[in-house]
């Protein structure tokens, strides 16, 4: 059987990363693992850190059950998440995507596909049902 004791579930807010946090507390549930949602402040986003830090610490699953914690960090998401992840051995991720593809993902990147790559654990990339549009800016920062 596999093992799962701790899972972390980064966020950036958005309707994409919502999308995860369900995937992420079903699993918490069903092995009974601990829950770490992090946020990752990046310089030249709207909001300081203390605005981000209140909206993380707003998400809490309904069971109580679950042992939840709340971490924000600072830098490049990828690579704060995967370091994390490590440092903290996570068992495995839970992560929205937004599902670019083509040059919008050359352009844009994708957070998810690096943490993937830089990860220590498995990584459970997590998308919008067919046909779901999502809402591009985070939730979070729509005042």
């Amino acid at each position: 059987m596999i093992r799962v004791t701790t899972i972390l579930y980064p966020t950036d807010f958005s309707s994409y990363s919502n999308q995860a946090y369900f995937h992420a507390v079903g699993l918490a549930e069903a092995y009974g693992a601990s829950l770490t949602m992090v946020y990752v402040h990046t310089p030249g986003t709207p909001g300081d850190k203390a605005h981000w830090k209140e909206q993380l610490e707003q998400l809490r699953p309904a069971n109580p059950k679950i042992a939840v914690s709340h971490v924000l960090l600072e830098g490049d998401p990828a690579t704060e998440i995967a370091r994390y992840a490590a440092d903290a051995n996570i068992d495995v991720i839970v992560i929205g995507t937004h599902g670019r593809t083509g040059v919008e993902r050359l352009v844009m990147g994708s957070v998810a596909e690096r943490v993937m790559r830089e990860s220590p654990c498995s990584v459970l990339v997590v998308k919008l049902p067919k046909g779901v549009s999502g809402v591009e800016q985070p939730l979070a920062a729509r005042g």
